[in-house]
């Protein structure tokens, strides 16, 4: 009896070890590897799990590479995982440029996956060209008329360039600048719209893809819409600024000819006291020239006389001004 339960206790420790064994030890992905002729030592996969690695991410790719030719080693899959990459997208990313005649390195492909760019979509996109749609841009020729262009280019990636270059945003912001000014240099809205690929054919001979990760393979003009005539409004607005410039100078000339005429009133008021003061001086002058025997009796009934028939004559001029009407 006590035999049977020491093997028991022994079986049963056994499985433990057994288990905890092969949770350690993956030893279904070591004859995986030998299987499929991919030389990982045992020892190897037990490094794998002393650093950290999941042996599945770095067996499975090397694999996957010898089966499509390519000479991998664990360590520089295992020491691109260790770094923060995608071990298994930079291993399809190789496959896919190996079947299609891109010549792409190991270290490259994982440079381009460390540096944040999907490094499979771009082998992708270096065979099957992406087409790019620029928002609507707005340009005014040279006549005036606004025109409103959607342009749509056609891209591919660029390997050599993926570390560094400028993204999509480079290349739609360029393209836009380049309709703008190809446009402003256009005498006519109608030649644009008459022959919109001088345009594209314009805008693609400036070199836009430089410096970016695309290379550009044609810029077409998928839209064209006229606007408004800009020239129009701008001559519009400028004389509205001109005629208020005019309004204003106008309003300063009034105001100054009002000053003046407020000037001369009051130089005249001025007068009119002087003569009213020198008026009331005269009878005093008289009653002196008459104490000191300057003037006469009989010269102030003359003077006297004078006066009575002017007012006289003034007062018939009225009279008759008055009956005749005024005269035209």
């Amino acid at each position: 009896m006590d035999a049977v339960v020491a093997l028991s206790v022994v079986v049963i420790i056994a499985f433990v070890f057994l288990g905890i064994l092969f949770t350690f030890i993956p030893v279904g992905l070591w004859i995986s590897s030998l299987a499929a002729g991919v030389n990982v030592g045992i020892f190897n996969l037990i490094g794998m799990r002393l650093r950290r690695v999941p042996p599945s991410r770095i067996v499975i790719p090397l694999i996957k590479s010898h089966k499509a030719g390519m000479r991998l080693t664990p360590s520089q899959l295992e020491a691109h995982y260790l770094a923060g990459g995608n071990v298994d997208k930079v291993v399809n990313a190789l496959i896919a440029a190996e079947r299609a005649a891109i010549p792409l390195k190991f270290e490259r492909a994982a440079a381009i996956d460390l540096a944040g760019r999907d490094v499979l979509q771009a082998v992708q996109m270096s065979v099957n060209p992406r087409v790019i749609e620029t928002p609507r841009v707005s340009a005014v020729a040279s006549n005036g008329i606004e025109l409103r262009v959607v342009a749509r280019v056609t891209v591919r990636a660029n390997i050599d360039r993926l570390v560094g270059g400028a993204g999509e945003e480079t290349v739609i912001a360029r393209v836009g600048e380049g309709i703008v000014s190809s446009i402003g240099s256009a005498a006519s809205h109608k030649d644009v719209l008459e022959n919109p690929d001088v345009v594209s054919k314009t805008v693609l001979a400036k070199g836009l893809d430089s410096g970016t990760a695309f290379e550009i393979l044609s810029i077409d003009i998928a839209d064209v819409d006229v606007g408004r005539n800009i020239g129009a409004q701008l001559q519009t607005d400028q004389a509205e600024a001109d005629k208020r410039i005019a309004q204003a100078k106008a309003e300063e000339r009034r105001a100054m000819a009002v000053a003046q005429e407020q000037e001369m009133r009051a130089r005249v008021e001025e007068m009119r006291a002087k003569v009213v003061e020198a008026e009331a001086e005269v009878p005093l002058a008289m009653a002196a020239a008459l104490r000191e025997g300057n003037l006469g009796v009989m010269d102030y009934y003359n003077l006297k006389n004078v006066v009575a028939d002017t007012q006289m004559r003034d007062n018939i001029a009225r009279v008759s001004s008055d009956k005749d009407g005024p005269v035209k």
